[in-house]
């Protein structure tokens, strides 16, 4: 009784063929849809920042002024691959590269990070 009900809400045997694999396209292009926008809103924003991130500490020398992720300010003392040591006053403390949060500028001390940025829309 169940198998004769279920056999006739099915598709004709014709069209289940031509149609099928243009279905299961239909049925994918809102997740293929949703990973777009998800790849250029969120993923692909982060990945430059992440890279940019990698390159300000790439190029950190003696001398700097930093802002840790933290809030302090400091000089860059020391410098080592993976650590640094940072004088903020009169105090020198030791610190992973990980921790900087952004290299400030000598003039009005404020992150050079977005420089380039603010630079090409004043123009």
């Amino acid at each position: 009784m169940f198998e004769s009900l279920a056999f006739a809400m099915g598709a004709p045997q014709g069209t289940a063929q031509a149609g099928g694999g243009m279905g299961m396209l239909a049925s994918l292009m809102p997740f293929i849809l949703m990973f777009v926008i998800f790849w250029f809103l969120l993923i692909r924003p982060q990945q430059k920042r992440a890279k940019a991130h990698r390159e300000m500490l790439d190029n950190l020398k003696r001398g700097d002024k930093i802002v840790t992720q933290s809030g302090l300010l400091g000089t860059i003392v020391e410098l080592d691959k993976e650590e640094l040591t940072l004088e903020c006053g009169d105090a020198k403390l030791r610190m992973s590269r990980a921790a900087i949060g952004g290299v400030l500028s000598d003039k009005n001390g404020k992150a050079e990070k977005n420089s380039k940025k603010d630079n090409s829309e004043k123009k």
